[in-house]
């Protein structure tokens, strides 16, 4: 698992900015990628690529959740983070969100990732990188630049294992299935 806090610029080294995380915010961190592992699990029981995302604020009461619903609403927005960052906002009232952490159990997009900084989410916890689209680590830096408004801490790596399997599962189901996803 790596934390890795916001930085000056957009070329970043993770290792660079590794932080040590106590066993209580790994412990907390694990509990609520539970939460988000749940909400992949509801995708997946309806067809969805298995994404799921809660937001969570510091006393760790669950503001909002979201998982994937693009097959279903005809929607290629219709992304876990979208759903819970619009629930997070309604919920309190604003979208202003920098108060919450959100945790998500694959790497955000570049349209999630924007939202989320559109939405000055404080922190984002993610489970496993997306090699095609991961916007925050793998491709892109959104959520780290200084050329964006605002910058977020983020946590990678959380039960990555467990976050993986499941989209591997879904995929190779439907592979097998000789569907497209």
């Amino acid at each position: 698992m790596t934390v890795v806090e916001p930085k000056q610029g957009t070329e970043r080294d993770p290792a660079e900015n590794a932080e040590v995380q106590s066993p209580e915010q790994r412990e907390r961190d694990e509990t609520f990628m539970r939460a988000a592992l749940a909400e992949a699990d509801r995708a997946y029981a309806i067809r969805e690529v298995p994404v799921g995302c809660v937001m969570v604020d510091p006393e760790g009461v669950i503001v909002s959740r979201g998982s994937n619903l693009r097959e279903a609403s005809k929607d290629p927005t219709a992304h876990a983070e979208m759903f819970a960052i619009r629930a997070a906002s309604e919920a309190l009232g604003t979208f202003r969100l920098d108060r919450l952490t959100a945790y998500v159990t694959l790497e955000p997009c570049p349209m999630c990732a924007g939202a989320l900084v559109l939405g000055r989410v404080g922190r984002v916890v993610y489970g496993c990188s997306d090699p095609k689209a991961g916007a925050v680590d793998t491709l892109f830096g959104i959520g780290r630049t200084p050329a964006l408004n605002h910058r977020f801490a983020v946590t990678a790596g959380v039960l990555e294992v467990e976050c993986a399997e499941r989209l591997k599962r879904f995929f190779a189901e439907l592979r097998a299935s000789g569907k497209k996803g």
